[in-house]
């Protein structure tokens, strides 16, 4: 297949990371899930677990992303993203008519069938504007990824506050929001997301660029959550509410400053080229003439168990000798299949199973905990949550960048650290303390690590698999979220809540009891992700050295065979 022209130029990368920020904004309608559930319970009629159940289609649909994995690598990000668009129409439609009552008696698989659908449209727009990202500024993936992921995280906050305040609490204009908005907004930002040459991450610019958008991110979601609890709060007229929300969407498009600011005052494009650019990537390869360096194989660390010689890397064939294909090695670029043979990609994929299953759990049941342990209006419950996922994930982005850069510290330790941290927290739910203050802290603490763990994987799968194939890798390894949402959060945390509510003879659980041994068991889950994470680690180490020996990222060196 012909690869597609990279768009030329320092602008063009960031006027695609500024789109992708409402992509990726777009992309966390699939948090909306606890607003719209309980008028979809009521509706419907259907019990705890039916509901549960829903949630994790929710959470199918978000994370099951093999198809858009292969096609970032076939298509251009624009029709990746179409594909999301249609989903998202089709999905959000159907449910917006089955709560509006406009149809009634749906089946209850076809309500299922269009969470996965409409939440599946997730999987596409994130997929099409990581992957573009990620190539378009190759040496600050860590960066990228958080304050990409960081964004979608405070999308549920962005959410909740149109929800309360411009859409007056109704879960039929949240559906017809999520059904005509969504794809309005992708469709505007469709021409803008595409393949660039990519950005220097050692110029000092570009440093501050990256720092610019982080605070602009981190004064969004503060203001976000203000406004929020405040709404929630005080009452509101409609035109105060109009005017916030007004501000709120001048904030979204802060990130479009960069390319305004380097259209009206253009750099030197005289000055030479610093050390460790993209162009010096480039030259990496010798006298190759590959002028996109992402979709080439990068030659990597040599682990000991895949250690070959130069000698039983040809085989003679007749008079002359032709070079043997060799299995990639970490650091390189690996293909899906090549990636099943690694032990590492296994334990990666078992690390965030673990952490973001229990974590997801708490999310697809936070109002019904909240109601549970005695808080009313689970709607500020939700927004620290959001708040919170939102600086683990830009947070863990940069303290990680930075700590990898200068001294060369696996991303994994933060991993094991928050799944460490997670144990104590489900033990602090599960220990029913006077009060709902508990409550507030252990929420909060665990969006920040659930925020944790779901952006670093990212920029270590990248690390340890590769480029070329990352779009297929990544959404393989983000199928651990909708399989431990089905274990923990639909068999077990519905399971369990359903058993003590019949023990109460009501369709509503009270009291700390309805979730207990989900903390407990949730505990144990953790606490297992925390040794795993330890010995991936442990494993992982001498790569790093490898590809942050310098001091940033850089490819390794082509063998020459």
């Amino acid at each position: 297949m012909k690869k597609p022209a990279l768009k030329p130029g320092s602008r063009p990368p960031w006027v695609g990371l500024a789109a992708a920020v409402w992509v990726e904004m777009s992309a966390g309608n699939a948090y909306n899930f606890p607003l719209y559930s309980t008028a979809l319970k009521s509706v419907m009629g259907f019990n705890q677990q039916q509901v549960t159940i829903l949630g994790v289609a929710n959470d199918i649909g978000e994370n099951v992303g093999l198809l858009p994995g292969i096609a970032c690598n076939k298509f251009p990000p624009w029709a990746v993203l179409l594909v999301g668009v249609v989903f998202c129409f089709l999905g959000y439609g159907v449910l917006c008519l089955a709560v509006s009552e406009t149809v009634t008696g749906l089946p209850y698989w076809l309500l299922f069938l269009a969470l996965v659908v409409g939440t599946n449209s997730n999987a596409w727009f994130g997929t099409a504007v990581l992957v573009t990202n990620m190539r378009n500024f190759p040496l600050s993936r860590g960066t990228v990824a958080g304050i990409l992921k960081g964004y979608v995280g405070i999308s549920a906050a962005i959410y909740t506050a149109l929800y309360s305040m411009v859409l007056k609490e109704s879960a039929t204009r949240l559906l017809l929001f999520l059904a005509l908005g969504i794809p309005v907004i992708c469709l505007v930002m469709l021409y803008l997301i595409r393949a660039c040459t990519p950005a220097s991450g050692e110029d000092s610019s570009v440093h501050a660029h990256f720092i610019f958008t982080q605070a602009a991110s981190v004064f969004l979601a503060i203001y976000v959550t203000i406004i929020s609890i405040t709404s929630d709060v005080i009452s509101l007229s409609d035109t105060v509410s109009y005017i916030l929300i007004a501000i709120m969407v001048v904030l979204m498009m802060s990130p479009l400053v960069i390319p305004i600011k380097m259209t009206l005052f253009p750099a030197n494009t005289n000055k030479p080229t610093p050390a460790s650019s993209s162009d010096d990537l480039v030259r990496q390869g010798g006298d190759s003439t590959q002028t996109d360096p992402l979709l080439t194989p990068s030659s990597s660390f040599y682990d000991n168990e895949d250690d070959v010689s130069d000698v039983e890397t040809l085989l003679a064939v007749g008079e002359g000798a032709i070079k043997k294909k060799r299995r990639p090695r970490r650091g390189e670029d690996f293909k899906l299949g090549e990636a099943f043979r690694k032990a590492d990609f296994w334990l990666l994929w078992a690390v965030y199973f673990l952490g973001v299953g229990s974590g997801v759990t708490v999310l697809n049941n936070l109002a019904q905990i909240g109601i549970a342990l005695g808080i009313d209006d689970t709607t500020t419950l939700l927004c620290v949550f959001s708040f919170c996922n939102f600086a683990g994930r830009l947070g863990s982005g940069a303290v990680s960048e930075y700590f990898v850069r200068s001294k060369t510290i696996p991303r994994t330790v933060w991993i094991t650290i928050t799944e460490l941290i997670m144990v104590f927290l489900f033990l602090l739910y599960a220990s029913s303390l006077n009060g709902t203050l508990y409550v507030y802290a252990a929420t909060a603490l665990l969006g920040v690590c659930y925020g944790i763990i779901y952006s670093l994987m990212v920029p270590i799968a990248s690390e340890l698999f590769g480029l070329k194939h990352f779009g297929i890798i990544y959404n393989f390894v983000l199928l651990g979220n909708p399989i431990g949402a089905l274990l923990f959060s639909g068999i077990l945390a519905g399971y369990v809540y359903d058993a003590e509510a019949a023990k109460q003879g009501s369709s509503t659980c009270l009291g700390a009891e309805c979730f207990r041994l989900t903390f407990q068991i949730l505990a144990g889950v953790c606490g297992l992700g925390t040794i795993l994470s330890t010995i991936l680690t442990i494993r992982i180490r001498p790569v790093y050295q490898m590809l942050y020996a310098g001091g940033s990222f850089r490819l390794p060196q082509t063998s020459g065979h």
